[in-house]
């Protein structure tokens, strides 16, 4: 008896943790988001490289590569070192003013 109540007892717990984490996933997919350059790890890019030299996700060869980006939560990316908003060779909207 004792080890049917701990297996529901675990049951209940996992099925309250995969709601958790669904309802943090959907509350983060509804958030702003903004590309990062410079941070990605090979074959972990979102989408084609700016310089134009692939336009696949997951096609990234080299770690930290500048043209390479991520989707992060907008704000997030600043405070990675090495990640910066703007796409190499592309004006900031700071150097514009």
């Amino acid at each position: 008896m004792k080890n049917s109540t701990k297996m529901l007892a675990a049951a209940v717990m996992t099925m309250g943790a995969t709601s958790v984490i669904g309802m943090a996933a959907t509350a983060e997919e509804g958030a702003e988001k903004e590309k990062c350059y410079g941070i990605v790890k090979a074959g972990k890019n979102d989408c084609g490289a700016a310089d134009g030299s692939h336009s696949c996700a997951g096609s990234a060869t080299a770690d930290s590569g500048a043209n390479e980006w991520i989707f992060l939560p907008k704000g997030t990316c600043d405070r990675i070192v090495g990640g910066s908003t703007t796409a190499p060779g592309a004006e900031s909207d700071e150097s514009a003013s």
